[in-house]
C-alpha cells in the first residue's frame, strides 16, 4: 500500500517518522510553524543530529517535502501523524496545549478538508487522552475524521533502525478500519502488530518507558552497594542479564539517565497514577534515585580533592547519551551545576552538542577539542561514552592534566588501563586495581 501522509510537528519524532514512511514509499508532507526548520527539511537538511536521517532525506527527497500551510498538508494526505512536543508542566503533567492547538486549526479550516482523514497520534501523550481528543473532534464537527494512537519507540542515535527494524508496531483505534489503515502503513517492516484499544496503546507507551527507567535506576542502586562491599557491578549485570528473564538490556549503570521521554514519561505516568488516586511509589523512587546518582559524581571528586573551589573539572560528553545532539535532561545539566555551586571552573566537550549546549551551559567553558578541554584540568569525568572520547589517548591525556583524577561515569573504560597510565580511577560500583 502506498499512501499519502501528513506530519504535523518537524521535530525528533516527525522528521524521522516522515523520513522513514517516505523510504516505504509513502508520499509524505510535513507540517511545522518553524519557517527556518521548514526550510533546512527543504534543502535536504535535518535540524538536529541522527545518525542516517540526512542519507535517507536526500535519498527519498522526491517523497518528502516540508510545508508551512496547514491546508497544504491536508490537500496532500489522508493519514496525519500528530508528532508535537508534550512537554512536562510544573505539576508533571504532560502539556497537552499543542494538542489540542492542532484540533483549533483543524476546527478553523473547517469539515471540508478534514474529511475522510485520519488523526494517528505519535507524540508521547497520558492516557485518557485519545478519549478526551475524540470527544472534542466530535464537539467541533470533525465527527468524519478518525483517530488512532500508535506510539513511538525511537532510541536517539538508532531511531532510523528502531523504525525500520520495530520490536513492535501498537495500533490503538477506536474504529477497526482506521485500525487497518494505520497498521498497513508497517506491514513491509513484518513486525509484529499489536491491535489494541486507544487507553490500552498510551499505557504501553508509558509503561515501557517506565520499566527500563526503573531497570537503570535498579543496577545504579546495584552500583552504589557494590562500591560499599567490593563487588564489581559490570560482572554483576553480566550474571544478571545471562538470565533469560531479566536480559542485559538497560542494566549498564552510570550517573543516571536523561533525555527527552525517560524524565518527562516518568513523571508523567506518577502523575497520571497520583490524579487517579493511586500513590505510585516505585516510580518516586526511580526518580529520586536518578536525581542523586547525578550527584554521587560530585561526592567521588571531593574524595579525591578535597575542596573543589577553584578546581578545574573537565566534563566529556554533553548529550544525555551518544549519537545525539539532544540536550534535554542531560547529566552534564546537573553535574556542570552542582560543580559551578561548589566553586569549580568547568569546561565541557562532546564532539557534536557543543552548539546545543551553548545556551544551556553558558557558564562552561565549552571545547571543540577534547585534549584542548582536558589540558590543565584537575579532574577528568566521563558523562557521555562517544567513541571520540572512549577512544583517546589517556596516557597522553594524563600528561596533559595538572591532576590525575578521572570518574568514569559510564564504565567506558578499562580501570587497569587507566590506572596504570597514572590516573586515580573511579567508575561507578567498579572493584579498580591497586
Amino acid at each position: 500500500m502506498r499512501a499519502r501522509i501528513g506530519v504535523i510537528g518537524a521535530g525528533y519524532v516527525g522528521l524521522v517518522t516522515g523520513a522513514c514512511l517516505a523510504s516505504l514509499g509513502h508520499q509524505v508532507t510535513l507540517r511545522d510553524i518553524d519557517a527556518a526548520k521548514v526550510g533546512m527539511i527543504g534543502g535536504g537538511e535535518p535540524p538536529f543530529h541522527e545518525a542516517g536521517l540526512r542519507e535517507i532525506m536526500h535519498e527519498y527527497g522526491d517523497r518528502l517535502r516540508a510545508t508551512l500551510d496547514l491546508r497544504e498538508m491536508l490537500a496532500n494526505s489522508e493519514i496525519v501523524f500528530i508528532a508535537v512536543d508534550t512537554p512536562p508542566t510544573h505539576s508533571g503533567d504532560a502539556d497537552l496545549s499543542r494538542v489540542m492547538t492542532v484540533l483549533d486549526e483543524l476546527e478553523a479550516i473547517g469539515p471540508d478538508a478534514t474529511r475522510g482523514h485520519i488523526l494517528v497520534m505519535k507524540s508521547t501523550v497520558p492516557v485518557g487522552t485519545g478519549e478526551r481528543v475524540r470527544a472534542e473532534m466530535d464537539r467541533r464537527g470533525l465527527g468524519d475524521v478518525g483517530y488512532c494512537s500508535n506510539p513511538e519507540f525511537l532510541r536517539e542515535g538508532a531511531a532510523i533502525t528502531d523504525f525500520m527494524r520495530p520490536d513492535r508496531v501498537v495500533v490503538g483505534d477506536f474504529r477497526a478500519a482506521d485500525g487497518d489503515a494505520v497498521a498497513a502503513l508497517y506491514e513491509s517492516l513484518g513486525a509484529p502488530i499489536l491491535r489494541t484499544s486507544v487507553p490500552t496503546a498510551e499505557m504501553i507507551k508509558y509503561a515501557s518507558n517506565a520499566f527500563l527507567a526503573t531497570k537503570i535506576s535498579f543496577i545504579n542502586e546495584i552500583a552504589n552497594v557494590c562500591e560499599e562491599v567490593g563487588a564489581d557491578v559490570t560482572e554483576v549485570a553480566e550474571g544478571m542479564g545471562l538470565d533469560a528473564r531479566i536480559g542485559p538490556a538497560f542494566l549498564s549503570a552510570g550517573v543516571g539517565f536523561g533525555g527527552s521521554c525517560f524524565p518527562k514519561d516518568v513523571s508523567a505516568l506518577k502523575q497520571l497514577a497520583g490524579n487517579s488516586g493511586y500513590h505510585f511509589q516505585l516510580l518516586t523512587s526511580v526518580i529520586e534515585v536518578n536525581e542523586l546518582q547525578k550527584r554521587r559524581v560530585v561526592g567521588k571528586l571531593k574524595r579525591h580533592l578535597g575542596d573543589l573551589e577553584g578546581m578545574e573539572i573537565a566534563l566529556l560528553g554533553l548529550a544525555f547519551k551518544p549519537g545525539t545532539d539532544d540536550m534535554r535532561e542531560a547529566s552534564s545539566l546537573v553535574l556542570a551545576g552542582r560543580l559551578l555551586a561548589e566553586g569549580a571552573r568547568v569546561r565541557g566537550y562532546d564532539p557534536v552538542a557543543v552548539e546545543a549546549a551553548r545556551h544551556r551551559l553558558e557558564a562552561v567553558d565549552l571545547h571543540e577539542d577534547p585534549m584542548a578541554c582536558v589540558t590543565g584540568a584537575d579532574a577528568v569525568v566521563i558523562v557521555t561514552e562517544w567513541p571520540e572520547i572512549i577512544g583517546l589517548d589517556w596516557v597522553r591525556v594524563a600528561q596533559v592534566m595538572r591532576g590525575r583524577v578521572l570518574v568514569d561515569g559510564r564504565n567506558a573504560l578499562d580501570p587497569a588501563a587507566l590506572v596504570a597510565a597514572g590516573f586515580s580511577y573511579e567508575g561507578i560500583g567498579r572493584v579498580v586495581p591497586s
